[in-house]
């Protein structure tokens, strides 16, 4: 597959990891570095095919292993350059918990509103996906990232410039790739395409 564009303007490629055992059974899984299970390396080397033809100027990968492992499987390990700012939300207490564990002790609970006690805060991954994005700037070729899904919807968010809470909008599979761009130039950031898994 290719992802042609007739904008000459780059690109960033911001793909979520593959699926892990907690990601099936809907843990929220942080700073625990959990393997990718078979399917998850599967769906991996399918993202090599999806890639293969793009030309990347920079890869990028969170450090944690289920992102560097579908890095590598999609091809683009000998390339990659780690950054601990794309590492998944701090959940804090929550660690290993699902949504509806938590929400029996928290009904009203909400990830991109109240954060995790004991973790991060929505400003402090934020903060993290804004230091991120003046790392890369100015962009002047395709990027891929490789990371994942709660901090992949925060910085979709931050690219747009929108507010931490808006990133709940922004639902992204295991093993999608969003691609983030421009219109008309530099100052106009939008969103190409969202959570592609074909």
């Amino acid at each position: 597959m290719t992802f042609p564009s007739s904008n000459p303007l780059p690109r960033l490629f911001l793909i979520r990891h593959g699926d892990t055992d907690w990601t099936d059974s809907h843990k929220h899984t942080g700073l625990t570095d959990i393997q990718l299970n078979s399917h998850g390396e599967d769906r991996a080397r399918q993202l090599g095919a999806r890639l293969q033809h793009e030309n990347f100027s920079r890869v990028i990968t969170s450090p944690l292993v289920r992102a560097e492992r579908t890095c590598e499987l999609s091809g683009f390990a000998t390339r990659a350059e780690r950054n601990a700012d794309l590492v998944e939300w701090d959940y804090g207490d929550y660690e290993g918990l699902t949504t509806d564990q938590i929400k029996r002790e928290r009904p009203d609970w909400e990830l991109f509103r109240d954060g995790a006690p004991g973790g991060e805060s929505p400003q402090q991954v934020a903060a993290r996906a804004d230091r991120f994005l003046k790392s890369i700037h100015p962009i002047t070729g395709d990027i891929a990232v490789f990371s994942s899904g709660h901090f992949s919807r925060m910085f979709v968010a931050r690219w747009l410039g929108l507010a931490p809470i808006i990133a709940r909008c922004f639902y992204n599979e295991p093993a999608s790739i969003g691609i983030l761009g421009f219109e008309h130039n530099l100052s106009e950031p939008v969103i190409l395409l969202w959570n592609e898994t074909q």
